[in-house]
């Protein structure tokens, strides 16, 4: 980016803004007669001696600026969505939380600022953005919640995103986390986001970085890349020290992009399997949570990662929709927190379909292989899971049913014989605790109705957590005005969106303070090119507006604009240093819009 843009003091600006795994077979499917239906029969045996994976947790990847809107909240609307997605054994319940080491440039539907914008920080750098506040936040209210990070881009003065920089700057996030905020990271993802890896760098600079400064707990992961699937099993097997350094392995999307569940393509390899490292689902979902089919379909995606693939961790993009309606990916996540001046936020379905897992297994327990598999061989659509705590001798089965049936389930000694609670959700009612049964001559029946999940356990203390009704959404408020003299200089301001680059405000020439563009340089990309750095807020649905900004052009140009969307632009003004400016409507941001009208500005000067 070639250009500083200057913006202040007064702004009103509008936003319109292969081979798998063989899956564990069912028990004997048989039909059965339930009121004048013939539905199938599922039986399966629970056996505490059964020597499955490890689970490793549910979790999700805030990144991508897809959390962006969430940090503005009204304090108390904010820590009951927080509760929502964190809180043990409340809502989501959510057990590892992987975020962006932002890099300045838009990786997916914003930008999210750098800890070091320039080489110079390297010394003292920033706790800029959201993302270490965020969690913090989850670690307050899960201190066993797992930490990772992960960048999506880099900041200009990198060169080369595997060098000594670029491990200098991972170092240096983990620096700000635990001298800033207390927090211990766990892993560190060693990659770009799914732009690959290099074998050396991890071996040979990024692990003794990490070490050389303490942090010889981090774990490392890798490549979470979503091409070439499990191919970097083929790269350790030739390479012993690669394979000895890293800890687990993370792909995305292991059901295909976007998730199919009958698409085979990317299961795990025999090789990937038979090697025993931990698997992982290192990004999953990208859907909304409010369709009632999409958070029937994540469960589904849950239970099925074991089986075929016997991957121990899923994590979701995007834990919450923070993202401004018009730009990309907005109504993406497990619930939504998208207007903080409301204060209104909204619980969708998808919270209570993962809570039947991470509410009913805690990192740590096992699965049971043999009572994991598929309902129906002709369809992944339905399909149960088993795990047991070592310690209590509990046990929590889930299913995803497809159509009507009937499961039983034998507990065998060596496991909790107790009463059996029932959870289900379906389309019309999430999270209910349906009854407690017990087991007859062994064996505990249960009548499933299709299209819904259940969670069988002999845990307790689950709860469908419920916070007073948040406020009603309302619209952006508007007129709007904004002259930044609430804000300490280097602050993002509220209800700002960075789309491309790093926009904090800064002292205006003349006194006073003005939103200024701070990344000197374009950086290393995450697959999307835009021309210029911009920031948006404000309502795709104002009409008959007027916008106006007081500028500073320094060099290049400056743009103001209204009802700006992704996918349709909107309109703009554009002045640039010479005087020269343009009306253009429409366009997307990567190739601009129409020019209606053209000028140049006399006597015009910059200064």
């Amino acid at each position: 980016m070639s250009q500083r843009t200057i913006i202040g003091t007064t702004l009103a600006l509008a936003l319109a803004m292969t081979a798998a795994a063989e899956p564990a077979n069912p028990g004997p499917i048989k039909p059965q007669v339930v009121d004048g239906a013939v539905q199938p029969t599922v039986s399966i045996t629970l056996d505490a001696n059964d020597k499955g994976r490890e689970f490793e947790g549910i979790g999700a990847v805030s990144a991508g600026a897809s959390t962006r809107n969430l940090v503005d909240y009204p304090a108390q609307q904010r820590s009951q969505v927080l509760d929502y997605l964190f809180t043990p054994r409340f809502g989501a319940n959510l057990q590892h939380l992987k975020v962006e080491i932002g890099g300045g440039d838009n990786s997916t539907c914003g930008s999210e600022p750098s800890h070091i914008i320039t080489r110079d920080e390297l010394i003292t750098p920033r706790a800029r953005g959201y993302e270490f506040w965020l969690m913090a936040e989850a670690r307050k209210r899960n201190p066993k919640i797992m930490l990772e990070c992960l960048p999506w881009c880099y900041p200009g003065w990198i060169t080369d995103r595997f060098s000594k920089d670029s491990a200098d700057w991972f170092v240096a996030f983990l620096n700000v986390a635990k001298r800033q905020f207390s927090l211990e990271m766990d892993w560190v993802a060693a990659a770009q986001n799914e732009m690959g890896t290099d074998a050396k760098w991890i071996t040979d600079t990024l692990r003794p970085a990490l070490d050389a400064a303490g942090y010889t707990k981090v774990k490392v992961q890798g490549p979470d890349d979503v091409g070439k699937a499990w191919q970097i099993f083929d790269s350790m097997e030739k390479n012993p020290k690669l394979e000895a350094t890293l800890t687990a392995v993370g792909y995305h999307y292991p059901s295909g992009w976007l998730p199919r569940l009958e698409s085979n393509n990317r299961r795990a390899t025999t090789r990937a399997i038979a090697s025993g490292k931990p698997l992982w689902a290192s990004e999953e979902f990208t859907y909304s949570g409010r369709d009632w089919e999409k958070s029937l379909l994540l469960a589904r995606l849950i239970n099925n990662n074991y089986i075929q693939s016997r991957i121990t961790k899923t994590l979701i993009w995007c834990p919450v929709d923070g993202i401004y309606a018009g730009v990309d990916y907005a109504g993406t996540g497990l619930m939504q927190a998208a207007t903080p001046w409301s204060g209104h936020y909204e619980v969708w379905p998808a919270v209570w379909t993962t809570a039947h897992t991470t509410q009913f297994a805690d990192a740590g327990w096992r699965y049971m292989d043999s009572a994991c598999g598929q309902i129906n061989h002709k369809t992944w659509k339905g399909s149960y899971v088993t795990l047991r705590d070592p310690a209590t001798r509990d046990w929590s089965t889930v299913v995803c049913t497809d159509g009507q049936m009937t499961l039983q389930v034998k507990v065998l000694d060596g496991l909790k014989q107790g009463p059996v609670h029932i959870w289900r959700t379906d389309k019309t009612q999430q999270f209910i605790h349906e009854k407690q049964v017990d087991a007859v001559d062994g064996v505990v029946t249960l009548q499933m109705e299709g299209d819904a999940v259940y969670s069988l356990t002999t845990t307790t203390g689950q709860q469908k957590g419920m916070h007073p009704a948040p406020p009603p959404d309302v619209p952006f408020p508007f007129p709007f005005n904004e002259n930044f003299t609430s804000y300490a200089p280097g602050q993002t301001p509220k209800y700002f969106s960075d789309q491309k680059g790093t926009f904090e405000t800064a002292p205006r020439v003349g006194g006073g303070l003005c939103l200024r563009q701070v990344a000197p340089a374009e950086g290393i990309l995450w697959l999307r090119k835009y021309r210029t750095p911009y920031t948006v807020f404000g309502d795709v649905q104002w009409r008959d507006c007027v916008v106006s900004a007081d500028v500073l052009v320094a060099r290049g140009s400056v743009e103001i604009g209204g009802r700006f969307s992704d996918k349709a632009g909107g309109y703009s003004l554009a002045l640039n240093h010479d005087g020269a400016w343009k009306v253009v409507y429409g366009g997307k941001k990567e190739v601009g819009g129409k020019p209606l009208a053209t000028g140049t500005l006399r006597d015009y000067d910059a200064t």
